[in-house]
């Protein structure tokens, strides 16, 4: 049975972790985060499922109840924002064998393809290395620390300057960096990478504008191994009806690269093996409504959701005041 674990917090403020699975959910006695449950675990030398195990369990939890009285929080998170590291890869994910077909018709009659295109067909290519291999590496990007990161059921809020405000449904993995430098992934969360597409458009170098946002995670950290396929939907709800909607793929069978690969690239660089931290890595997606010209508005609610996640993610999007910058010399 596929093991999850929440994070709880109770109207006074008090914080718990709750851990469930097909059986139901109860709380776990002794830990107030999943951060801290972890750190245990790495230093008793055991998995995250055999901490779990060795804790006591405390009342039953109704996890919808729970989710929609505003008590599940993001399962991840830590005390010191700064050492929170949200980032990410892109064109990683085949999509549909149609859409797959057309990329590669199209870039075998380009006279010169895009980074972009050579990028995702590298990573077709080079993605999944054999055993012992250095596979090619991914693109990526930095999407903040962890003041950027939202809970479910909280606004996905856009800067006052952006263009867009566009999901990103996806999974994304969470690594806690082990007293050696070593990163430990703790599990994967449905996430939605929020974006600025219309920013991303307009020119490609602004990527990495675009891309300085907010990032929401859903309520359950899925622990064990990864799974292999992962269907869900996407959907984005006006004024209480669905706007758009659609399905989305992910996990290894889905994309162009593995997540070993990905994981790889990231943890190269010895400043994301700092002992201590944090890290949300989002896996990249093949599916947004901006793709289907749909031009989100404040208010709009995103709604995600795929098994073996049992609770659904959902943001409404919100746009921040405008903040004048002054920059005063000294």
């Amino acid at each position: 049975m596929a093991l999850r674990l929440l994070q709880h917090r109770a109207a006074d403020g008090t914080r718990s972790v709750i851990a469930a699975t097909d059986d139901g959910a109860a709380f776990l006695v002794g830990f107030d985060s999943i951060r801290a449950l972890a750190a245990r675990a790495i230093t008793g030398g055991v998995s995250l499922t055999e901490a779990v195990a060795a804790c006591g369990k405390g009342a039953d939890v109704d996890l919808a109840a729970e989710l929609a009285a505003g008590r599940l929080i993001a399962p991840i998170d830590h005390a010191d924002q700064a050492h929170l590291v949200l980032a990410g890869t892109g064109l990683t994910h085949l999509g549909s064998a149609e859409g797959r077909d057309k990329m590669h018709r199209d870039a075998a009659a380009a006279q010169t393809k895009t980074d972009s295109m050579r990028m995702f067909l590298e990573g077709v290519e080079g993605g999944k290395p054999a055993p012992g291999q250095t596979g090619q590496q991914p693109e990526w990007f930095y999407k903040g620390d962890g003041s950027q990161l939202v809970g479910p059921g909280e606004a996905l809020t856009m800067p006052h300057f952006a263009k867009d405000g566009g999901e990103e449904p996806e999974l994304a993995g969470i690594y806690l960096i082990g007293p050696d430098g070593t990163p430990f992934r703790l599990g994967l969360c449905l996430a939605n990478e929020f974006s600025d597409h219309v920013t991303e458009r307009h020119n490609y170098l602004w990527l990495a504008h675009s891309k300085l946002r907010q990032a929401a995670l859903g309520p359950e950290l899925l622990v064990g191994t990864p799974p292999d396929h992962v269907e869900g939907v996407s959907r984005i709800l006006r004024d209480g009806e669905t706007l758009w909607e659609k399905p989305f793929l992910s996990g290894e069978a889905n994309m162009s690269h593995t997540l070993a690969n990905l994981e790889e690239h990231h943890f190269k660089y010895g400043l994301f093996r700092r002992p201590g931290d944090i890290h949300v890595h989002f896996f990249g997606t093949a599916t947004l409504s901006f793709t289907d010209g749909i031009q989100t508005q404040v208010d709009d609610v995103f709604q995600i959701e795929a098994a073996p996640f049992t609770l659904p993610l959902r943001n409404p999007l919100a746009r921040a005041v405008d903040q004048a910058v002054v920059v005063r010399a000294l």
